[in-house]
């Protein structure tokens, strides 16, 4: 192929990738894997690196790895929905951190169920034992688009006495009466990954990555909480918003029995900037960075075809103050106006803000690959205790990321001597966390999701 032709394939592919920040809501809201190979396997290839796309999981794999280009898409359907039953009838009831207001009763699904998400890596050989590889590919992100609810609010969210109640469109009462404007959050995030790596003998191998990160952010319909928010002009309906940061990553990869190879890796936590258009709205003025996680991966080759793979994988969320705080901060918050805004540390925006109160996740991947004939094949489950408590399910109406099992499989199949189709399938099935809404203690939140994923990669070798 003429080195134009190649230049060609790699800027649109590049563009494409550019163009289309993931909406990816498996693990947390990380993706369950980033390769199409390491997709089929449940993700797992922290030691078993097989594409230049492996950067992502572990960038020590591509040493002495041949010249490649892996360029493809995902296309991802995740159905999320909630659902409140009970609430008080007396909805009056008011305290100094303001009055209650009951969600619904209703039962609500979100549209904008499917995505288009690309990827593309190109690996270069450098010499026998060492190379470098570029990668674009969505790290994760969330979206939710309610279309339908309602909420019934408190006049005077400050908790006048004798306060009355009305009812209002949207799951949080943010529109006007009876319209039910469209309700929740859109996060996409994008990383661009260049590594390096060399063989530092024969059997062990490290790599390093400098990542460059850019989300975008949007929120709509979260109105109803301007009393508590700090700033509550950058708290909702503002459009999108973007973000851009530098990180990490660490891995090495080792031989340690002649079937056997390990594998670890660490990405470090990306401090990004703020979100200034949503300052009212995560805590510490709008900052919501990426948090670090860490893998450790094992490879055993059970016989000449075949291959047994196993991943932990940790996710630090409880670092991240707008993911890992507690709702319950905001009851420190003293309401204001609308317009004005609360005070204290527990508003939304603030130092110390309310947020969806996420617990650290930690997720084991298992994966089988065999070959047979021209083919490999590939299956892999994974499981984690998904990172939402009970008490949290309100906020998390706007994240409902309770996936804990996914369920793979895929196939390669060589298309000529120097390229080769790469496809994974994914399914994870449904999974709800319900609890007590926090401003209704006589009303239950469900939350649900479950998710289907195919993907596919075309390779070319040179």
């Amino acid at each position: 192929m003429s080195s134009s032709i190649k230049k060609t394939l790699i800027a649109l592919s590049i563009s494409s990738a550019l163009a289309a920040p993931s909406a990816f809501a498996t693990n947390g809201y990380f993706a369950h894997g980033y390769s199409t190979t390491e997709k089929s396997l449940a993700g797992a290839g922290v030691a078993y690196s097989q594409d230049a796309m492996a950067i992502a999981n572990n960038p020590a794999g591509i040493a002495g790895m041949g010249e490649r280009l892996d360029v493809g898409a995902a296309l991802f359907n995740p159905n999320r929905s909630f659902t409140t039953t009970g609430g008080s009838s007396a909805t009056d009831g008011c305290s100094p951190q303001g009055c209650n207001f009951r969600i619904g009763p209703n039962s609500v699904e979100s549209d904008s169920n499917l995505f288009f998400i690309p990827h593309i890596a190109y690996n270069w050989q450098l010499d026998s034992n060492t190379s470098f590889a570029v990668a674009a590919y969505g790290n994760g992100g969330m979206n939710t688009t309610y279309k339908k609810g309602t909420a019934t609010l408190p006049v005077n969210p400050t908790g006048a006495p004798g306060n009355t109640h009305q009812t209002f469109g949207g799951v949080f009462g943010g529109s006007s009466a009876g319209v039910g404007d469209a309700t929740g959050v859109n996060l996409a995030q994008l990383f661009i990954n260049a590594s390096y790596a060399k063989k530092i003998n024969k059997d062990h191998a490290l790599g390093a990555s400098l990542i460059f990160a850019y989300q975008e952010f949007k929120a709509d319909g979260l109105g109803a909480f301007a009393a508590q928010s700090s700033d509550p002009a950058n708290l909702s309906n503002n459009g999108d918003d973007s973000s851009t940061g530098f990180g990490v990553k660490l891995g090495w990869q080792g031989k340690v029995a002649p079937d056997v190879t390990i594998g670890v890796s660490y990405q470090s936590k990306i401090s990004m900037s703020e979100f200034d258009d949503y300052a009212g709205l995560f805590a510490e003025g709008g900052d919501f960075d990426i948090p670090a996680s860490s893998s450790i991966g094992l490879a055993w080759k059970t016989s000449d075809r075949s291959t047994l793979v196993v991943d932990v994988q940790s996710i630090y969320y409880s670092d991240i103050a707008a993911i890992s705080n507690p709702i319950a901060n905001i009851f420190t918050c003293a309401p204001g106006a609308p317009t004005v805004g609360g005070t204290g540390d527990g508003c939304l925006g603030g130092s110390n803000g309310a947020g969806f109160g996420w617990d650290d996740m930690t997720v084991v991947k298992v994966g089988y690959e065999w070959e047979q004939n021209d083919m490999t094949w590939r299956v892999g489950l994974s499981n984690g205790s998904q990172p939402i408590a009970d008490s949290e399910t309100m906020f998390n109406i706007l994240a409902p990321a309770v996936i804990e099992t996914h369920i793979t499989g895929g196939f390669t199949m060589p298309i000529d001597s120097a390229s080769e189709f790469t496809f994974a399938a994914m399914y994870a099935p449904s999974n709800s966390v319900s609890g007590t809404s926090p401003f209704d203690g006589q009303q239950t939140i469900e939350i649900e999701m479950d998710q289907l994923e195919f993907q596919g990669t075309y390779t070319m070798k040179f």
